[in-house]
């Protein structure tokens, strides 16, 4: 079934609009395309709905939580119903915190940083970086990659059972891979996570912009996401769940805004009251911008509502791997099999080729964006290419790239168009050849002035 197809369906909503969808770039073989941004795991677009929120904010900007001004009171109003708008995005109970970051990385690293003595982490190799590694000065379990959900629940439980029941334990998991998209059992990994005495931390940069995320329905301690990911990039990111570690533990960074007293002593130090709430680890000035610009991608997400997003992500799936099936040489890298449910995030090989070649030809000629590389998940991305990466394309060394990957992603503001041309692409790439020549410049492959292959 073809992309127009399915997206005529009445139940499959049109894509929203986001920023630089008619942007055209040139090509090296001649003339301009409008560009395929098919690299939005990485980083999406904005949505026009967030641009337009942001702009119509811009003029009234102030100081958040410093200043007896207008401004200054407007922008504490804005920032802290940001605050609401995602506890109410994310389903969160009651008690629970939203702290404002820079991103799912901050927001692990923060939680790291609050881990009680002596807890111990446990977390599968198949994590990206952002939470594979913050947990440095913790006692770390790392969980092999399993071939299903339910072994990956078989697996946590396993190791859950072998350690010190009234020690502190802390679960990461990610909601959906960044390298093959396919969803994680997050329920029942945070029931066996419970039922052994540890919590569970949710990392969402991959989920939250795709599907909807229920602190409650899940059950999860907390829950991790980056604004640039889910159609507002302007610095910003969410740690949300339970406040009781995060308000024992020391200010994630030390300043203004993290303080409620600051008294010298009489011996000439100083004596310092931190705050208990969120503002305990936002020292500093708030980015009220990027703040603002997730509540409203968060509120546009919600009114769309998510299940005639996934049924339109769903679609462009299938197309994409309907289209490319009856090419041998294409190979979709799966850690749950092929049919395992997925949010718009395919990786692949291309037998005969060197992945970052074939990613810039796609661009060079193509004008479409995608990623190359081992996306910030190497071990993952090393156990699923294995030996049987393509590689011997030009570019480089002969082996340049040869265990890496290729990635198309796409979301709610992706055009059919895109992905269509996206097939195309790849089909006639394999068929015939890239149409220009390629060298590698400072590590990244572009095309070579010497003109046509």
């Amino acid at each position: 079934m073809s992309v127009s197809a399915v997206a005529a369906a009445p139940t499959v909503r049109a894509p929203l609009p986001v920023l630089g969808r008619d942007v055209t770039v040139p090509l090296v073989t001649g003339g301009e395309v409008t560009y395929a941004a098919l690299d939005q795991a990485a980083s999406a677009p904005a949505l026009q709905r967030v641009w337009d929120d942001v702009a119509a904010y811009a003029p009234y900007y102030g100081s958040v939580h410093r200043g007896a001004g207008y401004l200054s009171q407007l922008s504490t109003d804005l920032f802290e119903n940001a605050r609401r708008t995602v506890a109410e995005f994310l389903d969160c109970r009651i008690d629970d915190q939203v702290v404002f970051t820079r991103s799912t990385t901050d927001s692990l690293n923060l939680l790291a940083a609050a881990l009680p003595e002596g807890c111990e982490v446990f977390v599968f190799e198949t994590e990206h970086h952002a939470s594979l590694l913050p947990w440095r000065g913790a006692r770390v379990t790392y969980l092999d990659a399993p071939g299903s959900p339910a072994r990956a629940v078989a697996s946590l439980e396993r190791a859950l059972a072998g350690r010190d029941p009234h020690g502190p334990a802390l679960v990461c998991v990610t909601g959906a891979s960044n390298v093959t998209g396919e969803l994680w059992p997050v329920r029942e990994l945070a029931a066996a996570a419970h039922a052994h005495g540890a919590r569970i931390v949710l990392d969402a940069a991959q989920l939250a912009p795709h599907r909807a995320v229920s602190v409650r329905d899940l059950d999860v301690d907390w829950v991790a996401f980056s604004g640039h990911k889910l159609y507002a990039p302007f610095g910003s990111g969410v740690l949300a769940g339970r406040a009781d570690w995060l308000r024992e533990a020391e200010p994630y960074l030390a300043g203004g805004g993290a303080s409620r007293t600051v008294a010298r002593r009489a011996d000439g130090g100083v004596d310092v009251e931190w705050h208990d709430g969120a503002a305990r680890h936002e020292a500093g000035s708030p980015n009220v911008i990027g703040a603002h610009a997730i509540a409203s991608a968060c509120q546009a997400l919600t009114e769309a509502g998510f299940d005639a997003l996934a049924a339109r992500e769903d679609a462009l799936v299938g197309a994409v791997r309907e289209g490319l099936a009856d090419v041998p040489e294409v190979r979709f890298l799966s850690l749950f099999g092929d049919d395992a449910p997925r949010v718009g995030v395919l990786s692949f090989v291309v037998d005969g080729w060197n992945s970052s070649h074939f990613a810039a030809a796609l661009s060079a000629e193509y004008g479409i964006g995608v990623r190359d590389g081992l996306f910030c998940a190497h071990p993952l991305v090393r156990r699923l290419v294995g030996s049987e990466a393509g590689g011997r394309g030009e570019c480089g060394a002969p082996d340049a790239g040869s265990l890496n990957a290729i990635r198309v992603s796409f979301g709610a503001g992706t055009p059919d168009e895109h992905v269509e041309r996206f097939v195309g692409a790849v089909r006639e790439l394999v068929r015939d050849g890239a149409r220009w020549t390629y060298r590698t410049v400072d590590g990244r492959c572009v095309p070579d002035t010497a003109g046509r292959a």
